[in-house]
């Protein structure tokens, strides 16, 4: 990000729909960023809900290719969508926060100006998190390909019995599995649906996948991280209404023998955040780790 911006660099703003009152906090941006100097505009879809006078819509693969940065308004799903979308841009994301959650849209909205003022005045901290790519080979041909930032899920639909699952990395056997399914995560999904199903918190620079059953049949059957150098094949064996899901988003359906063969993507996404971020103090916020009781001073 240039301390100082050269003519029409852009930057473009990704908001949440169904938003209540969000036009105002994006006029607040729009108005921001033209008086240090850039260009903003606005991604496609959001340019359909969201009312700004003067600013000009361009799709992802547009701003993908000419802007120095994206500011995205939302939660942490809002996030996780253009994330996948721009992966291959190497594009820096910024994220404010007007969800609930929010461990990657962490500015909070009432901060967003300071904030905005830090990074683009070059005092950001860049951090890049590594993402996911899968692929669903059925009969040796490849049926369907994605990305994932938080995490790829291999689960079973409501209604069936558990679905049997034959879980190989770097070709050599792990384990077959009967569970309501599996979590494949980066270090960045660990504080997602991996932790809520029982999976360590993984700090985003370590350079490991982990693997987190979901109810699993044998209690035995733990959460595991390997590295991120490894290939991952789960291979269906045995449930009815299975389905892969990437980040939550996008879904397949598969059959008895499917494989899904999970690596760590060649491309990584940046996020930027103001000076003085912690990813400590991210995770004491969110998971309430700084409560006290009132009085006594201890922990709850």
């Amino acid at each position: 990000m240039p301390a100082t911006p050269e003519p029409q660099h852009i930057i473009a703003l990704v908001v949440r729909q169904n938003t209540a009152g969000i036009d105002e906090p994006v006029q607040a941006i729009v108005d921001f960023l033209r008086g240090a100097g850039y260009r903003p505009v606005l991604e496609a879809d959001t340019a359909t809900y969201v009312q700004v006078a003067g600013v000009d819509a361009m799709t992802v693969e547009e701003f993908g290719e000419r802007a120095v940065a994206a500011i995205v308004i939302g939660g942490d799903g809002t996030m996780l969508g253009i994330a996948r979308r721009l992966a291959g841009y190497r594009m820096p994301l910024i994220g404010i926060n007007q969800g609930r959650l929010g461990f990657i849209t962490d500015i909070p909205i009432d901060r967003m100006l300071p904030a905005l003022g830090e990074i683009l005045s070059g005092k950001a901290k860049a951090e890049e998190r590594t993402l996911l790519e899968a692929r669903v080979v059925r009969g040796g041909e490849e049926i369907h390909c994605s990305v994932a930032v938080n995490d790829v899920v291999v689960a079973r639909g409501t209604g069936a019995g558990m679905a049997e699952l034959k879980v190989t990395v770097d070709g050599a056997f792990m384990y077959n599995q009967r569970s309501d399914g599996l979590i494949i995560s980066t270090p960045t999904g660990s504080t997602a649906y991996a932790l809520s199903a029982g999976g360590p918190l993984l700090h985003p620079t370590l350079a490991g996948i982990v693997l987190v059953p979901i109810a699993p049949h044998a209690l035995s059957n733990r959460p595991i991280v390997v590295p991120d150098t490894s290939d991952i094949v789960v291979e269906i064996v045995n449930g009815r209404d299975i389905s892969v899901n990437f980040d939550m988003q996008t879904f397949t359906s598969l059959q008895h023998g499917d494989q899904i063969m999970i690596s760590r993507s060649p491309n990584t996404i940046t996020f930027l955040h103001p000076e003085g971020w912690s990813y400590y103090h991210t995770l004491r916020e969110k998971l309430h780790w700084n409560e006290y009781p009132s009085g006594d001073g201890k922990l709850k």
